[in-house]
């Protein structure tokens, strides 16, 4: 251990070998320009007519998506500051599932503004006080006096459709007419009688083969292989559920069995027959017709469960067993037996069915109005591996946005013409605001401006012409104004009742990022230690 410190580098000096440091105005323009790019990267994503983004994470696995959350998570970001933003991106993902993208783009625009006022000679202690009062003001005044419509009933298939739209819209444009009521749809299936949706719930099989338009939902789950054996088939179906392989179980001590001749030999396979029929038996006599194993089925199994009629399914997954017990209200036994009538679950239909050119097995319950079925699938059709994952990524934010709906139905106008309201009510504030935090608040109205413009641009639009149309609009009381990505001369049209987004996942997203931006401008230095381990592999 040194006991010496050099004065020049007393820091470095300090701490152990390989810790590097960077301080004062250095560290805060550093932690700015890597928080700007990181926004830059998806802010071309932002809207319906957003682009994609290839990415190859380091398995070399291609992801093709325009997903906020899901290009952050693979981007594997390591500057600490950016770090940051993805961290709010995949609060709000988890969160309310849309919004992600609103979090980092603006992030980024107020860190590029406050780039400026450290340029103008203002301290970070203003900046930050003018951007606290300006999200107070915002989010507590200006946000929820634009509430203009709410979820009226959360159990109609049409108000849940004109929620979830939008965010459909967002992420696959064009495919929302599809997409929307099937996960309206879904959500109705297995929503409680407390008017609550569990995302957990809704499941989603991805079959390759066929178009968007070929996708449907099912009433129970679809588990993507067949049944063993030759039955395929069984309608109002006692189901009993197994965590256990259906085999003949071996003991834990190591044993010797002598044999003197062939009788003895016969009569030893003749009483394994006899105990595994004996068992098949007790289960059929309870009025099973479908066995569902989460471990091996042995071939004797297999022959006596075929020699009385049962279906039998084999699913390897665990957690795909838990899932099924809830579609069928059966309880996974462990032991191998007849169930009772209340660990026995019913299911109306189990079938095998042949899709994009594999088999897959389907347990559906047929009674809408039955509340036995806690599960509903989504079955997606596409073309390519990546549509279909980008379509489920789609789906999970549907329900995710449909869980939100359930707790708060209030809406806001969508298409950028909230944050375009917004944006010229807090430069109002900022005008009539004393003290230097008055420049800070009039940047943080500006950086608002920069979903209209992103929109227009992404768009092929005039930034300039429609930002002027809809300052225009929205000074004569038009505050329902947004931009017309595809109709209008002028690139503006009132979105009123056709493009609304929830208040509470546009306040959540607006939080996480001006949070985000608040640490990163309270860092004055960063100190990283070595990392550990060796070299890293490339």
């Amino acid at each position: 251990m040194s006991l010496s410190l050099n004065p020049s580098q007393p820091l470095t000096s300090m701490l152990k070998g390989g810790t590097t440091t960077q301080s004062s105005s250095d560290a805060t323009l550093r932690n700015i320009t890597a928080s700007r790019q990181l926004s830059t990267i998806v802010a071309t994503s932002l809207g319906p007519n957003g682009m994609n983004k290839l990415v190859v994470n380091h398995l070399e696995k291609i992801i093709v998506t325009n997903d906020c959350a899901t290009i952050l998570k693979e981007l594997e970001i390591e500057h600490p500051a950016a770090k940051m933003l993805s961290l709010a991106s995949q609060m709000q993902d988890e969160e309310c599932g849309d919004g992600t993208n609103l979090c980092v783009s603006f992030a980024g625009e107020l860190l590029a503004k406050t780039e400026e006022l450290l340029r103008m000679g203002l301290h970070g202690s203003e900046i930050i006080s003018g951007f606290k009062k300006a999200c107070d003001a915002t989010l507590n005044e200006y946000l929820p006096s634009l509430c203009s419509d709410n979820v009226s009933d959360v159990r109609s298939k049409e108000e849940l459709v004109r929620v979830v739209t939008p965010v459909i819209m967002a992420k696959q444009y064009g495919s929302e007419a599809v997409l929307a009521p099937l996960i309206a749809e879904a959500c109705l299936t297995v929503m409680s009688s407390s008017n609550r949706v569990s995302p957990d719930s809704v499941r989603v099989c991805k079959i390759m083969g066929g178009h968007v338009g070929l996708s449907h939902i099912v009433r129970g789950m679809v588990i993507q292989r067949g049944a063993e054996g030759t039955i395929t088939k069984a309608t109002d179906a006692k189901v009993t559920v197994f965590s256990c392989g259906m085999e003949a179980s071996a003991t834990e001590a190591k044993g010797t069995v002598l044999m003197q001749n062939a009788e003895d030999l016969k009569g030893y396979n003749k009483s394994e027959e006899t105990k595994m029929d004996e068992i098949i038996k007790s289960i059929a006599n309870t009025g099973t017709k479908v066995v569902v194993s989460g471990g091996s089925i042995s071939e004797m199994a297999l022959h006596f469960l075929q020699k009385y009629d049962i279906m039998v399914v084999k699913i390897g997954s665990k957690w795909d067993l838990r899932r099924l017990c809830a579609a069928v209200n059966a309880t996974a036994l462990v032991r191998l037996g007849p169930a009772t009538p209340d660990e026995m679950g019913h299911c109306d239909a189990v079938t095998v069915k042949e899709m994009g050119g594999r088999h897959v097995t389907i347990f559906s319950q047929d009674d809408p109005d039955a509340r036995s079925c806690r599960l509903s699938t989504i079955v997606l059709r596409a073309a390519t591996n990546s549509l279909l994952q980008d379509l489920e990524r789609a789906v999970d934010d549907g329900v995710r946005c449909i869980e939100t709906a359930c707790k708060d139905g209030r809406l806001v106008p969508g298409a950028g013409a909230t944050e375009m309201e917004l944006a010229r009510r807090v430069q109002q504030l900022g005008d009539t605001s004393p003290g230097l935090d008055q420049y800070a608040i009039r940047a943080f109205g500006q950086a608002m401006e920069f979903v209209p413009r992103t929109l227009a641009e992404n768009s092929g639009r005039g930034a300039s012409n429609v930002l002027a149309a809809l300052y225009a609009a929205h000074s004569q009381g038009g505050v329902s104004v947004g931009v017309d990505i595809d109709g209008s001369k002028e690139g503006i049209k009132d979105v009123q009742g056709d493009i609304m987004d929830l208040l509470t996942t546009k306040m959540s997203s607006l939080r996480l990022a001006v949070d985000a931006t608040l640490t990163v401008l309270r860092v004055d230095q960063i100190i990283m230690s070595k990392p550990a381990g060796g070299p890293k592999m490339q």
